[in-house]
């Protein structure tokens, strides 16, 4: 690339996540009944609903199906949840459709091969530092920060700091 990531955090103007492995560790625990039950860090919450305040468009690409990470996402203010989306690329190109998004405007954090064909659409593709090799390879900006630690917060803050958008007093009012 040309660009430095600095340069390419200039043009976002979206994020979309996934959720397992980004926004959680990607450690499950399952219970007797069967449901799967996620942690969330709250950094990344606080950042979520930052970037939702100042005007970006924030989605969500998870094949998971879990409607508490749903409602969660929604306190947020998010509100492009796609969740049991096996083939990401589908959702990915339903939004494209619906906001006319461009890719050079479009970051991706992904952690692992199901988010590799969208990955390879966007214009900035990220990861957590414990993604696969392989979305490593293609990331033009991997977080030190795991999954589930902050990886989302991380990215956020720094585009919103390259646009000069992020502020320390932020009335992004949370549970």
């Amino acid at each position: 690339m040309d660009k430095s990531y600095k340069e390419l955090f200039n043009d976002v103007n979206t994020f979309i996540f996934d959720v397992d492995g980004v926004l959680t560790n990607g450690i499950v625990t399952v219970f007797p009944n069967g449901e799967l039950v996620r942690q969330m860090n709250i950094k990344d919450g606080y950042a979520l609903k930052a970037a939702v305040k100042a005007g970006y468009r924030v989605c969500i690409i998870s094949g998971g199906k879990n409607e508490g990470v749903r409602t969660r996402l929604e306190g947020l203010g998010i509100t492009d949840i796609y969740l049991g989306a096996h083939t990401k690329i589908d959702q990915y190109n339903e939004l494209v459709q619906k906001y006319n998004l461009q890719p050079e405007n479009v970051l991706y954090m992904g952690d692992d091969i199901p988010d590799l064909p969208v990955m390879e659409k966007v214009g900035i593709p990220c990861c957590p530092s414990d993604a696969v090799r392989e979305l490593q390879a293609i990331s033009v900006y991997i977080s030190d920060k795991k999954g589930g630690e902050g990886c989302a917060r991380d990215v956020i803050e720094q585009i919103m700091r390259v646009q000069e958008k992020w502020h320390d007093n932020f009335d992004a009012k949370y549970d």
